[in-house]
């Protein structure tokens, strides 16, 4: 845990800055942080209820002809249906995810910063519900996946919520911007 929080740090405080400045900035931070993770979960735990409610069990819904569907399944494993026997792992995986990001989250200055790990944090939430409360048990449960495009992986909302997390992070590390709100170049 160190490790990451020396990585995400705390903003260098000049001379300049006016006292008690970065604790209020730092809470609005954790408030977007917070705000993107709620709307990120409730998208997905709306979506996955709706799925298991009127399409399970049902044929596929052709959204764009061959190109895009949505189809319920359950995904005891990762992406691509890899990993079927290690759902306790993922499970441990969001579950370590979600302490991470809660942790880190007292030091981050950056509002790039705060909805990048706000959609982990929704996503890694939403999955991990899933995994908690659905068949086939405790820690052992499978995730409802519904969208399905040709020739790749079903997946969901959640999991968008990840990758889109993911890649905002990468962009943000390439552009050089910290989680504590400084910049470098590198």
């Amino acid at each position: 845990m160190t490790e990451a929080e020396r990585i995400i740090g705390t903003p260098e405080v000049g001379d300049d800055a006016q006292p008690g400045s970065a604790a209020p900035r730092g809470r609005r931070r954790i408030a977007a942080l917070l705000v993107v993770a709620v709307l990120a979960y409730l998208l997905d735990l709306g979506s996955k209820m709706v799925v298991v409610a009127k399409l399970e069990h049902q044929p596929p819904i052709r959204i764009i002809g061959d190109l895009l569907k949505f189809d319920a399944i359950r995904n005891p494993g990762a992406a691509f249906g890899f990993g079927e026997a290690f759902t306790i792992i993922f499970t441990l995986i969001a579950a370590t995810v979600i302490v991470v990001i809660v942790r880190l989250a007292r030091k981050l200055y950056s509002l790039p910063w705060a909805i990048a790990l706000g959609l982990l944090l929704g996503g890694a939430l939403g999955n991990l519900t899933d995994r908690i409360f659905r068949s086939p048990g405790v820690f052992r449960g499978a995730v409802v996946d519904f969208v399905a495009p040709a020739h790749f992986a079903v997946f969901n909302l959640a999991d968008s919520a990840i990758v889109c997390g993911g890649i905002l992070i990468v962009l943000l590390s390439f552009k050089g911007l910290d989680p504590d709100g400084t910049v470098h170049k590198d």
